[in-house]
């Protein structure tokens, strides 16, 4: 494994209560792209705050998508819909939703199909993974809707499906609302301040 790329996450790895899910993300991690660690959220500028602009901005938006995830799972009354290792696979689910954002190889801009593209890498990992089949399934189930409404390439052609349970709509809410540039959140050395 790669130790240097699974320390970035340290703290976010640790929302996770389950040793063995803990494991699982830590392999998973190691294998994405280096450029992951590297780019902006966002490769026009466009459509991310600023924290998650500049180098390592993809990094910073997946910390600040788990960390909405973890405070909102925190609170009983939002939180109570979820088991708790339906909890851990929603924090895994976020820390690789963008794991591919500009494909298998770094290309210039945002694969629309990234969401598939991470889903088909945990998949050829599954021999290394001790995930069972149904928990793998219900991680690329909540990766591969994460982009919610916009289901359509550039072409306009379907390419991903919308979120259609309390799954995939609670990651794709937590990525949305890490997106929006009226919610600015303070970083330190790429960690999340407070």
């Amino acid at each position: 494994m790669n130790e240097k790329k699974i320390n970035i996450f340290t703290r976010e790895i640790n929302y996770i209560k389950e040793e063995r899910y803990r494991e699982n993300i830590k392999k998973l991690i190691s294998y994405l792209p280096d450029y992951f660690f590297e780019i902006p959220a966002s490769s026009t500028g466009k459509y991310h705050p600023r924290y998650a602009l500049g180098e390592g901005g993809l990094v910073r938006h997946t910390k600040v998508a788990v960390r909405i995830a973890y405070e909102l799972l925190q609170d009983e009354s939002i939180g109570y819909q979820f088991k708790p290792e339906e909890k851990d696979i929603i924090l895994m689910a976020l820390l690789l939703h963008d794991g591919l954002k500009c494909g298998r190889e770094k290309e210039r801009y945002t694969r629309f199909d990234h969401p598939l593209l991470v889903c088909e890498m945990i998949e050829s990992h599954q021999n290394d993974l001790s995930l069972t089949e149904h928990e793998i399934k219900a991680l690329t189930n909540m990766i591969s809707t994460h982009m919610g409404p916009w289901t359509k390439d550039y072409q306009g052609n379907e390419v991903l499906k919308a979120p259609s349970n309390k799954y995939q709509r609670f990651v794709h809410m937590c990525d949305f609302l890490a997106s929006k540039k009226f919610l600015e959140v303070p970083f330190e050395k790429n960690e999340i301040v407070g």
